[in-house]
């Protein structure tokens, strides 16, 4: 993976320690959550009512997870005019004693994911401006209608929820920031409402490159043969089958989330993404008709992005141990000479920079914060020619480590027509029925 010099915040400071947290979580949400003692049981009658209770117990969850914000958070349901859905909406504004920006943070998660996950960085977040987060429509708490099963068309769908979610609001300009699929979509609405973006921030995200042809990639069959079958499925179908016990499964597959969340209810994330998931899987079936194996966007970023205005400045966040490639990053700094373009690197980060190192995170944040309000963003500004000398200082680096990655990863066409020709045989013999 590969990290910028100047651009690295694996060197930063201890995060300090927080205090204990003295917010009340908006007054409805609680109510909600405690109706979950009178509504749920422990015998085997639960087990009949979990996909019934499941919003129930999602809004528990949630409440848990943001239990470590100080901040006062307000909730509430903004109806959108696409199929008049509801979208799950969080409100975090600064104090009284700090000057407020007019233009808010946007905060968009990623697939499988929630409002609930951006937990570990809101205070932070919102001490000169108004932050807002919301369920992306199909996820979440917000309604789960259904989408076109044209990958085009799908998206649109989703960009324009967020349009209807945008002007429902009342926000002029938005600093957007997305992770994941969630930056997928960012970078989907600034390319249709460029106006609307002050500052697109991108946290290490989805649908960027190409899908390597099948010759460039060493993959063993049983390998493909798994892919190809998996891909006749919704990819959470075994989560939503496992019923009450589906928390349990999420620990068992991601233990690693506990420490991520564990400020003060470690199994609250488990609750959480799998009540995130055990719902209408409107959203994950959307992301599946938009992605080749729901590891590759079939309509990619890095094809598109150069249609993004030029007034958008842009700053990608990677996480240095991220199993996604930072390559489309930098490339499209390349290309965008005239635009603001940022490539940030946090080293001690994985695809989750937000969670794993959440003073870095919101650091990088601060800062474009600051650029927003001195317009030292813009096109022209001292601040675009900092970042184009960060880039001329990396590209030397990242070049060969990245022809050195393809040489790794390669195989000759002959052994590839092979091996496809095999993992036809292999998938016509195995069958399979789509979920």
């Amino acid at each position: 993976m590969v990290a910028s010099n100047s651009g690295s915040i694996g060197s930063a400071a201890e995060e300090k320690k927080q205090e204990p947290p003295a917010m009340v979580v908006n007054q409805a949400l609680e109510q909600e959550a405690r109706l979950i003692v009178g509504q749920e049981g422990d015998g085997i009658l639960s087990w009949f009512r979990w996909g019934q209770s499941s919003l129930v117990r999602l809004a528990d969850a949630e409440r848990r997870l943001l239990n470590r914000v100080r901040t006062h958070i307000s909730t509430k349901s903004i109806t959108v005019r696409l199929w008049n859905s509801s979208v799950h909406t969080l409100t975090i504004k600064p104090s009284a004693d700090h000057p407020q920006s007019p233009c808010p943070f946007v905060l968009l998660h990623g697939f499988a994911a929630g409002v609930g996950v951006w937990a570990a960085s809101l205070d932070d977040l919102c001490r000169k401006r108004t932050v807002h987060a919301f369920d992306i429509l199909g996820f979440g708490r917000s309604s789960r209608p259904q989408f076109s099963n044209d990958p085009t068309l799908a998206e649109l769908e989703f960009v324009q929820s967020i349009e209807d979610w945008r002007s429902a609001m009342g926000i002029d300009q938005m600093i957007m920031v997305g992770h994941s699929f969630g930056g997928y979509l960012a970078s989907s609405y600034a390319l249709e409402h460029p106006s609307r973006v002050r500052h697109l921030v991108l946290v290490d995200p989805w649908g960027f490159p190409e899908r390597p042809q099948i010759e460039q990639l060493h993959i063993p069959i049983w390998m493909r043969v798994f892919g190809r079958l998996l891909s006749l499925f919704n990819p959470l179908a075994t989560l939503r089958a496992a019923g009450p016990f589906g928390a349990r499964l999420v620990k068992k597959l991601r233990s690693d989330l506990g420490i991520r969340y564990a400020h003060q209810d470690p199994d609250a994330i488990y609750e959480y993404i799998y009540q995130c998931n055990a719902l209408e899987p409107t959203g994950e079936i959307a992301f599946g008709t938009m992605s080749k194996n729901f590891g590759w966007a079939k309509r990619p970023m890095i094809n598109r992005f150069g249609g993004i205005s030029p007034s958008v400045p842009v700053t990608f966040i990677w996480g240095g141990k991220s199993w996604m490639d930072p390559g489309p990053a930098y490339e499209i700094q390349d290309r965008r000479q005239e635009a603001y373009v940022d490539v940030q690197i946090v080293t001690r980060a994985g695809h989750h920079v937000y969670a794993d190192a959440p003073a870095d995170f919101c650091r990088l944040l601060a800062h474009v914060s600051d650029m927003v309000d001195g317009d030292s963003d813009l096109a022209g500004s001292a601040e675009m020619e900092e970042a184009r000398d960060r880039m001329a200082d990396t590209l030397p680096s990242m070049a060969p480590q990245k022809m050195a990655w393809l040489m790794q990863q390669s195989t000759t066409a002959a052994e590839a027509a092979k091996e496809e020709e095999e993992e036809n045989e292999h998938v016509q013999m195995g069958g399979g029925t789509a979920n």
